[in-house]
């Protein structure tokens, strides 16, 4: 890519404060200077500011408007994917009616920060409860997901006396971005999996002062604290999972052969074998994609504003609580801007590049031994039975099924999810901080 690529400046220009993260990103090779080193060694931490110039904006729309567009689906539903009408009449708002200032405004009113962490610039948003005894607690996204997930539970859980709670429901938060999505630097090398991810987690959560907290998180994040839980780092009192890993070996094999349901499921366990049997006959290409070629994948969604909403559109629709149709529990703006946070910050290929580095199937069961709570919710992918959740969540603290809300809760069902995040680490609270 040249030096004068559009994607290049996307990159350079994301902050004025972040000059470590811009330097790391246009360099020729992605070495770190000495400078930036020394900051990781020192564990600085410093503000951070969203602040794409208007020509990043200019470009995009450009780009939408000259979309060159497929042939109609042949079939009457989304069988075939994402339908032309529902991309064009998204594409006509986004490059005419959609405003990203909006959203950059809100980030900007929260506080921001980057922090070298291994070698790379990691950011996140850092929300401190007024209340003293205030539980601290990581959140992590997934994808196609992004910080702004978490942006409606900020106020819930950091303040629940407004919200309807109690004092003594209160967190600290910390809300990252994992390394190769949003405003964390990509990494230029391999190794960044979750294992990876999680170790740096808990070198972030020790470098804020907290000497004990909890984890939380759904799709990626999911995966991130269930590997923080197995690790074990000292100030790790608990995780809180709404995309468990539950799934024991022999269903496995079953649904990676595509046989017909083991003998003697319980009726929970037949229906979460019979929804992860269709989603992988109809909605796994996706991730069968970027496990395998995340590199040619990255070509049409970096080069591509409508191909990347397409690619991210479709999640939306099959997995909130929608009946296939996201705005009824998104609205189109919020959608966009998390469409737009990807497109800005370059970072459709580096985020697919977690799926190659993981290279496992995350539906299958773990073994945690450290108190564990999970919330299942009824538009999730699967629904988890109990059953499978106890054998994988060997210390299962808290078990409950929402009555809404899919694979992005805290996303589509801000108040569910708050609720849940409060009586499920509820009995840990006791725990010095």
């Amino acid at each position: 890519m040249s030096h004068t690529s559009p994607r290049h400046s996307r990159r350079t220009f994301l902050s004025r404060s972040a000059a470590v993260l811009a330097v790391g990103a246009s360099g020729a090779a992605g070495a770190l200077p000495e400078a930036a080193s020394a900051k990781d060694r020192s564990g600085e931490v410093r503000p951070f500011r969203v602040d794409f110039p208007e020509r990043d904006l200019a470009e995009l729309r450009q780009r939408i408007r000259a979309t060159r567009w497929p042939d109609r689906e042949t079939v009457p539903d989304q069988s075939q994917g994402v339908q032309l009408a529902t991309m064009q009449e998204l594409a006509a708002y986004w490059a005419s009616g959609y405003d990203w200032r909006r959203i950059e405004a809100r980030l900007n009113a929260l506080p921001q920060f980057l922090t070298r962490i291994d070698g790379l610039d990691i950011h996140f948003i850092h929300v401190r409860s007024r209340h003293p005894d205030a539980l601290p607690m990581i959140l992590t996204h997934g994808w196609p997901g992004s910080v702004l997930e978490f942006l409606k539970v900020i106020g819930p859980l950091t303040d629940p006396t407004a919200h309807g709670g109690r004092p003594e429901d209160a967190f600290h938060l910390v809300i990252p971005s994992i390394p190769g999505y949003g405003f964390s630097e990509r990494p230029r090398t391999t190794g960044w999996g979750p294992d990876r991810i999680a170790r740096a987690w808990a070198v972030l959560m020790e470098r804020l002062g907290y000497r004990h907290y909890v984890s939380q998180g759904g799709d990626w994040g999911a995966v991130i604290s269930d590997r923080m839980a197995v690790q074990r780092p000292a100030g790790l009192l608990g995780i809180h999972v709404n995309f468990p890993a539950t799934v024991p070996p022999d269903v496995a094999r079953s649904l990676a052969c595509g046989d017909p349901a083991p003998a003697g499921l319980s009726p929970d366990e037949r229906a979460a074998y019979d929804s992860l049997a269709t989603f992988y006959r109809t909605g796994s290409g996706y991730s069968a994609m970027m496990v395998t070629r995340p590199q040619t994948v990255g070509y049409g969604l970096s080069d591509s504003p409508v191909g990347l909403a397409a690619w991210m559109y479709d999640k939306f629709a099959a997995w909130t609580y929608s009946g296939g149709h996201p705005e009824r529990v998104l609205t189109r703006d919020a959608m966009l801007d998390d469409i737009t946070l990807y497109w800005l910050t370059g970072t459709a290929v580096s985020s697919a590049r977690l799926y190659w580095e993981n290279n496992a199937n995350n539906f299958n069961a773990v073994s945690v031994s450290i108190p564990a709570a999970v919330s299942v919710f009824p538009g999730e992918i699967y629904q988890a039975p109990l059953s499978w959740t106890r054998r994988a969540y060997h210390d299962l603290i808290y078990f409950h099924r929402a009555a809404s809300g899919g694979h992005f809760a805290a996303w589509e069902v801000p108040d569910i999810f708050s609720d849940e995040l409060r009586a499920a680490f509820r009995s840990l609270r006791q725990s010095p901080r």
